[in-house]
């Protein structure tokens, strides 16, 4: 069995700001809640992580002797002109259908289903791999796998995707994947 181990990365440093690619840290709980997260995460025969230092902190806190694989791919939204800065830069757009919302691309940033283009393959790729892999990431790139899962990037749009979280995907031979927890506290 294929099993994909989702954990989202520990509170970002963000000062507020929105921070898709921004490389900012992570606020990371005592070694010894980290140590216990782990055990509840369980056995895995490997770990990826996003490039950004929140993620890769996130890794070496859970797992101290692992080295993690980092992937480009993996990186959160890009948010364009709207990186670094408040919230309220963001325009209200009001209502819309979640397949609208999946489109919607910020002026130089990426849209949601550009996320899921460029996360998809790396989330097959890893999943060809025997046993269970972990993947520190962030709720972007969760979103993308629920997404991958349900064949449905709108329907992903409605998960809630909390700090220290696991969320986790099992490939079925043959009949495509199967959730079995999203958004399991950690910590």
């Amino acid at each position: 069995m294929n099993e994909l181990v989702l954990i989202r990365h520990a509170p970002a440093l963000t000062d507020g700001l929105v921070t898709g690619r921004r490389d900012v840290g992570a606020e990371l709980p005592s070694a010894a809640s980290m140590a216990e997260a782990a055990i509840r995460v369980g056995p895995v025969a490997r770990v990826y992580t996003s490039p950004a230092l929140r993620c890769v902190q996130t890794a070496h806190a859970l797992w101290p002797a692992r080295i993690p694989v980092d992937d480009d791919a993996l990186w959160e939204q890009d948010f364009g002109v709207w990186e670094g800065q408040p919230p309220t830069v963001m325009p209200d757009i009001g209502p819309q259908p979640r397949a609208s919302l999946a489109a919607l691309r910020p002026p130089g940033g990426e849209s949601f289903g550009d996320l899921c283009a460029r996360a998809w393959p790396a989330l097959e790729r890893i999943a060809s791999n025997a046993g269970r892999s972990a993947i520190l990431c962030h709720a972007g790139t969760v979103r993308a796998a629920l997404a991958l899962a349900l064949e449905d990037e709108g329907a992903a749009l409605a998960f809630e995707v909390e700090t220290l979280s696991l969320t986790r995907l099992v490939r079925i031979k043959g009949a495509g994947w199967a959730v079995r927890c999203v958004n399991l506290p950690l910590t």
